[in-house]
């Protein structure tokens, strides 16, 4: 049995269609609205439930609210399979909020409550032990405190668990906690934000690699849009093509993305393959609206496998 652990984030996206963002002071009536779930860490983890074998194990740390749409969350990650044993519904506390207004033009304008999810601190993995000692490969990413993530790749590095961080959203990392990270897969702008070299050429996707793994990580894997994923690694380095889809709705592809990869690793897929699997399930997402309701399940991708 494959097991894999995702630590993060989980935010209820309450989102506004308009035919143009609202001017400061101006109030406008919406187009459409939905209420969403998301956040990173919880997409994620259900991108790795809906995309791995039925015997793998999917385990989820998280923070979320004592409230309805915390209740919902919870139940809906359950139904995909993804295990409750971390999943900790707070006291007192709201489940993280992300209100997103979206103009016809495309533009939009994001505003974030980090709710429970702040409350997820080092000393709360502790609590989580056995999920480490358990776990294949850990997949965490930004949207929780940094103390936390350094805290969680520590102590997956030291029980031989294989680390992946998805640095996002974009930010400087302490330098120190790239030592402990196996795997790392930042797109164009946070691959910029963590080495400072622009992304136009796959020459600049090497040059940034090669700086990553002048600071401790073994695996760099940049996503290039539609352009596909650029490897660097010591069996494969190059760009691996991404399906040509008619995108609607890119909001979860990146995290889909990284669900993706860590599945086929964890099924024994070389690098290239997974990457190819990871493109497949991303585009995908593309095609549809929404966060975790646009991921698909193993068998969509699957029907794709002729094309990768």
């Amino acid at each position: 049995m494959s097991q894999i652990l995702v630590i993060g984030s989980a935010n209820a996206d309450h989102v506004m269609k308009f035919e143009y963002l609202p001017a400061p002071g101006q109030t406008l009536m919406c187009r459409e609205y939905r209420l969403e779930h998301g956040g990173k860490g919880a997409n994620q983890a259900v991108a790795c439930a809906r995309l791995s074998q039925p015997h793998s194990q999917i385990d989820f740390i998280c923070h979320l609210g004592q409230d309805s749409v915390g209740n919902d969350m919870r139940q809906s990650w359950i139904q995909d399979g993804i295990k409750s044993d971390g999943i900790t519904q707070m006291a007192g506390m709201g489940t993280g909020t992300a209100m997103i207004f979206i103009g016809d033009n495309g533009e939009n304008t994001i505003g974030v409550a980090a709710g429970a999810n702040a409350s997820l601190l080092p000393d709360d993995l502790e609590q989580h032990y056995a999920l480490f000692a358990n776990a294949q490969f850990l997949l965490t990413q930004l949207e929780t405190p940094a103390s936390t993530v350094a805290k969680a790749l520590q102590m997956a590095k030291k029980l031989g668990v294989t680390t992946i961080l998805n640095p996002a959203p974009a930010t400087v990392l302490h330098q120190d906690c790239l030592k402990w990270v196996d795997i790392i897969t930042p797109n164009e702008t946070e691959a910029e934000a963590l080495t400072g070299v622009e992304i136009n050429h796959l020459d600049d996707a090497q040059l940034a690699a090669q700086l990553l793994h002048q600071r401790g990580v073994g695996i760099v894997v940049i996503t290039l849009g539609s352009r596909g994923a650029y490897i660097s690694s010591p069996g494969f380095t190059g760009l691996i093509p991404a399906l040509e889809v008619q995108a609607i709705d890119t909001v979860a592809a990146g995290d889909t993305f990284n669900g993706a990869l860590v599945v086929g690793l964890s099924e024994g897929m070389s690098i290239a393959a997974a990457v190819g699997f990871a493109n497949a399930a991303s585009a995908i997402t593309a095609t549809r609206e929404g966060a975790q309701r646009a991921i698909p399940y193993r068998q969509e991708v699957s029907n794709l496998a002729p094309r990768i």
